[in-house]
């Protein structure tokens, strides 16, 4: 797993492939979400009707596999966790396998690195006068946060100095099973009761679900975290508890409750004022670890001269991330974690070879077809090279509602690229598998699987018509299983027997598939790389570029062999 650039001082000219021709349009398409499970109802990709995507796998098997898109294949600490979009993409860019989010939080844990850095000094400082407050996501999913990582935090913060501290709770139910929330809270009360036997004045001060507070990315919808904003910085919500386990008992009471949309509450003591505002002088640490759903959150923390909502007062606090979230932006400008340094990325490589990029996706995933696939750098590496288009998504509007989202305008726009013949790499990023298939709601995914097949089915008709070449791939699984299941893979059933909807990614392999008419015939998939994973796409696109990867890159994919 690599921790530092291992070419410092090479060459950036690449090696012309032996056997590969430069010249050929490649359209790269990732279909988010989308993993390999076997058939049943509840496999969306599997129930949805895909003839393309049926024929990619049907047709040539030697031009078809499966890729692990999980786990340490993508950085992540065990094969127990799983994939997600910010890491997949990463891997897919990068070519090598970086220590990723909860590897690094755990090795700064672990070693007690994490307190002598200078983010921690930095918010150590508030600790004699201040509150430390603590915003992030309560759960164990791995995704966004980790709940042992909050409890080592917990602790080591306590043993170095903070003496009051306030903690901001957002419910999961999306990377997690829905309802887990009221467990979290408890065993976060019998820590932060333990810190106050200690003599830590330690309470839960706010809270909200993730996607209705707090937690919106990409700008999508800034009222997500105007309603954060106003919980957790200036005490005020709606709903007014005297502590966090009667709030989330009380607000799941609702029959259309679930953790993702509890609304947002404060916690107040007997005269009704809350017990946790932020204030001048005071420390505020996001911990979750990734990046996506912190960053909007910390343009408010830290930009004296936002302008998204009226923050109705601005307390000079010193914030810090649990990691840097945007490496361009410089935001968090403190962390208490450093970021890997994903240097040397395909994206940048093919630049400096001269190889013109478009790259598109919609509003919340545009930043992994560009930002992420670049090793979390914004920007072009060659602006007279490359060129990115956002379509914005539907802001306000569940995607369970329009499933079919923007799939068909980002094929359009890929397709006109491809046609143009101004471009040699054609990227982009189809999230319906994803996006529909956090919603739980299983006919809106299989109707989203859909639109992505027809998606996909334009740009590869557009590589017809150039003679190009395409590869297909996936960052981590969701779509193709939303069911809960037991120990022995059956599904499980709520007390009417009801099968229970899973919500989250998965630990499944992701297809990827290479075709079209510019495809040399005697080109296939080595035999020889059974745990290959998303890092070794990044030397096959190379390759398909009429390059040799670097020798530092994970091995590509694909063989030439000709009989």
């Amino acid at each position: 797993m690599a921790t530092r650039p291992p070419a410092e001082g090479k060459p950036w000219e690449l090696a012309a492939h032996p056997q590969l021709a430069k010249g050929k349009v490649v359209g790269v398409v990732v279909l988010d979400g989308w993993g390999e499970a076997p058939p049943d109802p509840f496999n969306c990709i599997h129930a949805a009707d895909t003839p393309t995507l049926d024929a990619l796998k049907k047709g040539a098997p030697e031009r078809w596999r499966l890729i692990k898109a999980h786990g340490t294949a993508v950085g992540l600490p065990t094969d127990d966790d799983m994939g997600n979009s910010e890491v997949g993409h990463n891997a897919l860019g990068a070519g090598q396998i970086y220590a990723q989010g909860a590897k690094l939080v755990d090795l700064a844990l672990a070693s007690g690195k994490i307190y002598e850095g200078e983010g921690f000094k930095y918010i150590q400082q508030s600790f004699e006068s201040g509150t430390l407050h603590l915003i992030g996501l309560l759960s164990d999913g791995g995704v966004h946060s980790r709940f042992d990582q909050l409890q080592l935090l917990l602790k080591g913060a306590s043993e170095h100095g903070a003496k009051r501290i306030r903690v901001h709770v957002l419910t999961d139910g999306r990377d997690v099973l829905d309802g887990s929330s009221v467990r979290f809270v408890e065993m976060l009360e019998e820590d932060l009761a333990r810190l106050r036997n200690k003599g830590v004045d330690a309470r839960i001060a706010s809270g909200g679900g993730r996607m209705y507070v707090t937690m919106d990315r990409y700008e999508n919808d800034w009222q997500v975290v105007k309603r954060g904003w106003d919980a957790h910085v200036l005490g005020e919500a709606p709903h007014k508890f005297k502590n966090a386990l009667e709030a989330v008992k009380k607000l799941r009471e609702d029959p259309k409750a679930n953790d993702q949309y509890l609304p947002p509450f404060a916690i107040v003591d007997e005269s009704g004022k809350p017990v946790g505002s932020i204030q001048d002088g005071d420390a505020v640490v996001t911990f979750n670890f990734r990046a996506d759903r912190m960053l909007m959150l910390a343009k408010a923390l830290e930009y004296e001269n936002f302008d998204k909502f009226d923050r109705v007062r601005f307390p000079k606090i010193r914030y810090a991330g649990m990691l840097q979230y945007d490496g361009e932006l410089k935001l968090p400008s403190h962390y208490l974690v450093a970021p890997p340094e994903i240097e040397r990325t395909s994206g940048e490589y093919l630049a400096r070879n001269g190889v013109r990029t478009y790259a598109c996706s919609e509003t919340v995933k545009f930043g992994h077809v560009t930002f992420f696939w670049n090793g979390n750098r914004s920007g072009y590496f060659d602006s007279s090279l490359e060129k990115y288009e956002e379509i914005p998504s539907d802001i306000s509007i569940p995607f369970n509602v329009q499933p079919k989202m923007k799939a068909l305008e980002i094929a359009q726009k890929a397709r006109d690229a491809i046609l143009s013949r101004k471009f040699d790499q054609v990227r982009v990023n189809i999230a319906n598998g994803d996006m529909v298939g956090h919603t739980g709601d299983i006919e809106a995914t299989i109707v989203g699987c859909k639109a992505a097949d027809e998606a996909v089915k334009i740009i590869l008709d557009a590589i017809e018509q150039v003679g190009g070449i395409f590869i297909l791939s996936a960052d981590h699984g969701n779509a193709e299983d939303m069911a809960k299941r037991d120990k022995s893979g059956k599904p499980l059933r709520d007390k009417d027997g009801k099968v229970q909807t899973l919500t989250s990614h998965t630990l499944n392999p992701v297809p990827i598939a290479i075709g079209g008419p510019g495809l040399a015939p005697g080109v296939r998939f080595r035999t020889d790389l059974p745990n290959a994973g998303l890092a070794n796409v990044a030397a096959t696109v190379m390759n398909l570029h009429g390059f040799e990867a670097p020798d530092y890159y994970e091995p590509t994919l694909i063989e030439v062999v000709y009989k």
